[in-house]
């Protein structure tokens, strides 16, 4: 989807300017006309101010941007005076810039919702939707609170993941450099001695030596051939096919952790967009869109196009065989119901807590298994020095 800018006419007369998404220009310039105005100049939106300086947000600003707009709304203030405050208290001179463009076009006379798909790279299409679905209703407010719960609930999660991986990656990078200074500083010296000694020494200690003094000599070669095939890897990652076969090697090796986290995400943008009034299909686009993986990603594919021949959700999702049994059972209920979107979620609420202890357990799994891979790495290379540094007492002196 592309936003354009464009003016247009009332029938009145009245000139209106303003931005509007579709995929070309054609497909804006009939949307302008279903709005019963006479569209009269639509052109493709050049960069907003955040892609022309690269400038990037994380989603902690956001987050705070989100929930003190709320705070603003519910008490009662209207949305030009609550950006206008936001604007004056925003220490962060980037998001002050981005405030103050929103207040301006807000002044303007535009919408929020247009507002803000001026700045694409800073508001993703599932956070412009949800707040174009709350002014329609008149509900912006609520939405803005639902927004900011939605996105204090995914960093935490996300949070709790990274902060339960610190403690592997040390191992892993502590055991390198310790592996590391072994086969290229220790090692060399007891080879020195070994070769003076002469003699035929056991095949660990020979293999041992053969290793080190590879990695000694020819260190630059292997370092190099590793940041190529790091950087050819990476590359193949970018392209669609290798996304494609990287997530389903993942898929493979950590299927239930994968399929959980995705879960939760689809679940919970899915009900969060239609809590706040988002048509299905869109909001099955836009939920799509947050899954990580292709592979589940693509699966979940076909399942607007099922709802599109009235079949609903549960029957297409059931098909896709990408959601666990549990999810499939609560979400038919709920479509049966007709509260699918407190239902989905209560599903991402379930999956949530549930990806947390598999987390958990797949840490307290990993830790024993890289300590034990560390130790017989570091106990082979101790192992065959010991042999070695033994078996002098059989060399002539």
């Amino acid at each position: 989807m592309t936003v354009f800018s464009y003016r247009a006419s009332t029938r009145s007369g009245d000139i209106l300017e303003g931005v509007i998404e579709a995929a070309d220009e054609k497909s804006a310039t009939e949307r302008l006309k279903l709005t019963d105005v006479i569209p009269l100049k639509v052109t493709a939106k050049k960069e907003s101010f955040t892609a022309k300086t690269g400038f990037s947000f994380s989603k902690a600003e956001i987050h705070a941007f989100t929930a003190q707009l709320s705070v603003l709304l519910n008490a009662g203030l209207p949305l030009d005076k609550s950006l206008h405050i936001l604007s004056r208290i925003t220490e962060n001179g980037r998001m002050k810039t981005i405030v103050e463009s929103l207040q301006k076009s807000v002044r303007e006379g535009s919408s929020f919702s247009d507002a803000l798909l001026k700045h694409p790279k800073v508001f993703p299409r599932l956070y412009i939707n949800m707040i174009r679905a709350g002014e329609a209703s008149g509900v912006l407010h609520i939405v803005l609170e639902q927004l900011s719960d939605f996105l204090e609930s995914s960093r935490e999660l996300r949070e709790h993941i990274i902060s339960a991986m610190i403690y592997p990656a040390i191992l892993v990078i502590t055991g390198g450099i310790t592996l590391v200074i072994l086969m290229t500083f220790v090692l060399p010296k007891f080879s020195a001695i070994f070769t003076e000694l002469g003699g035929a020494l056991p095949l660990p200690t020979r293999i041992l030596i053969s290793v080190s003094n590879g990695l000694k000599e020819s260190w630059w070669a292997l370092l190099g051939a590793f940041i190529a095939g790091l950087t050819g890897i990476k590359y193949y990652i970018t392209t669609p096919k290798g996304r494609y076969h990287w997530d389903s090697i993942k898929i493979r090796f950590i299927g239930e952790l994968i399929g959980k986290l995705e879960t939760e995400r689809f679940c919970r943008t899915l009900g969060m967009l239609l809590k706040s009034g988002v048509p299905l299909i869109q909001a099955l686009n836009n939920a799509k869109e947050v899954i990580g993986n292709q592979v589940i990603s693509t699966a979940l594919g076909a399942v607007s196009k099922g709802a599109k021949e009235g079949k609903g959700i549960a029957g297409p999702l059931s098909e896709a065989k990408v959601l666990p049994p549990l999810a499939l059972s609560m979400i038919k209920v709920g479509e049966d119901t007709g509260q699918l979107d407190g239902m989905l979620l209560k599903v991402a609420v379930v999956y949530e807590k549930s990806l947390r202890e598999t987390v958990k357990r797949f840490v307290s799994l990993l830790e024993p298994v890289m300590i034990l891979a560390m130790g017989l790495f570091i106990g082979f290379i101790v192992i065959s020095m010991l042999v070695g540094i033994f078996s002098i007492t059989d060399l002539p002196i």
